[in-house]
């Protein structure tokens, strides 16, 4: 089912189906920044990346010598979640753990995603918990896809991303099966700006660690519509379009989590959690939450 949030700068659609952002609209001219999902090119606009981002070795991994399986980015995308709350310019949705959950991710979790909206931001919260009585592991991301271009009539090569801060960043490559090397790549990111092209994207996704910015914008040198996420405190940064270029958009995904060939394959309870307001900092940066314990995580995203 298909809802509308709005106020007076914004009209936004949100589906329950993986409480998934269907469409950010300004009021005032009608412009589109969210891409629509047309399956022709991709049939997602903006999914939640959970409690995996990207894709495990073979679709499997182990917790306690028991094997488990999961699709590429999770339960959370493929899911339909329970409304909440659902006010003129809010709106919440829930996925809780069940029987048939625990056969594909052994732990009794709930997974809270609600979206504000405030003047011409959109706020999205992500809220999860541990309903069981032992520590939890998960990773989570965004996917949000926006159209690049923003305007009509321009180009993908129009356009650019801006970082707020000076950033000096190898590119963490992947392997043929998805996950990422522990290499550094040959596409570094450099200064505050970084020019679009379909060529950079034909390897795949463009992934960093430790960025500096924890916002980024895409900008046009033709125009002055432009759409922001403000990821505060994720560990790492992905930007993909369709490997086969010509897609009229861009994903830009913050994370917490990766795919990896070190972590895919052997996942442990039994690491020492760390506190649930400071996740982890380690390579793939899965967040470890002990019983009763929640985090909250917010990305936002502006347009004008």
């Amino acid at each position: 089912m298909l809802y509308t949030i709005q106020n007076d700068e914004l009209c936004v659609q949100v589906r329950d189906h993986g409480a998934e952002l269907r469409s950010i609209k300004e009021r005032a001219d009608e412009t589109e920044y969210l891409w629509n999902g047309d399956p022709s090119w991709w049939k997602y606009s903006s999914p939640v990346l959970f409690p995996i981002v990207g894709k495990l070795k073979d679709n499997k991994y182990r917790v306690n010598g028991q094997e488990y399986e999961l699709p590429s980015h999770g339960l959370g995308r493929i899911s339909d979640f329970r409304l909440l709350e659902e006010k003129r310019d809010r709106i919440a949705f829930s996925l809780l753990w069940t029987e048939e959950s625990l056969k594909k991710y052994p732990w009794k979790f709930e997974l809270i995603v609600a979206y504000e909206l405030h003047g011409r931001q959109v706020k999205v919260i992500w809220t999860v918990r541990n309903h069981d009585d032992h520590e939890m592991i998960y990773s989570i991301g965004a996917h949000g896809a926006y159209r690049c271009p923003i305007v009509h009539g321009e180009t993908f090569a129009d356009c650019y991303l801006e970082f707020n801060q000076e950033e000096d960043a190898p590119n963490m490559p992947l392997n043929a099966q998805g996950q990422f090397l522990r290499t550094a790549g040959d596409k570094p990111l450099k200064g505050t700006k970084l020019p679009l092209n379909f060529e950079e994207f034909k390897d795949d996704v463009l992934a960093y660690h430790n960025l500096r910015s924890d916002k980024v914008t895409i900008r046009s040198t033709k125009s002055e519509k432009s759409l922001s996420v403000i990821a505060k405190d994720f560990p790492f940064w992905g930007f993909w379009t369709p490997s086969q270029g010509g897609a009229p958009f861009l994903c830009l995904e913050p994370w917490h989590g990766h795919a990896t060939t070190r972590i895919s394959t052997a996942i442990s309870p039994s690491v020492r959690a760390a506190s649930a307001s400071q996740p982890v900092g380690n390579r793939a940066s899965p967040i470890r939450l002990r019983s009763a314990e929640q985090i909250k995580k917010t990305n936002q995203k502006t347009g004008r």
